[in-house]
């Protein structure tokens, strides 16, 4: 199967499910802290790998993912429908911490930023 597919049927993927993730009840996916940072779908469409990530850091998106891992079968069936594969592939949750990570940078890149207005301040006063 040409990679341009399996590409596009791998964000396919990734957009229903993150529609999906809405309707679960599962208590363990936190809806608005989890998210699906991406998926992958094997070229010939057996399995799926679903990279699971919270802002709450690493041992929420592995609670997120034994609550994706017991909704899997629902999962495989509504992205079925949703998608009309000929074979609806087999879903792998893993989790992720990118977004806990990248929120981390974003915060000491803040710090920096405010201490080097802080600095630029107190410069200008002394030099006044």
């Amino acid at each position: 199967m040409s990679s341009f597919r399996v590409n596009r049927i791998s964000e396919d993927v990734k957009k229903e499910l993150v529609d999906i993730i809405r309707v679960l009840k599962d208590p363990r996916i936190k809806h608005g802290v989890i998210s699906i940072v991406k998926a992958e779908v094997t070229s010939d469409l057996s399995y799926a790998t679903v990279y699971v990530s919270s802002l709450d850091g690493i041992e929420d998106a592995k609670e997120a993912v034994k609550g994706f891992e017991s909704a899997a079968g629902y999962i495989r069936r509504e992205i079925g429908n949703r998608l009309r594969l000929r074979r609806t592939p087999e879903f792998r949750f893993v989790a992720d911490d990118s977004i806990a990570y990248s929120s981390e940078i974003f915060k000491k890149l803040d710090d920096i930023r405010e201490k080097d207005r802080q600095n630029r301040q107190k410069d200008q006063t002394e030099s006044d």
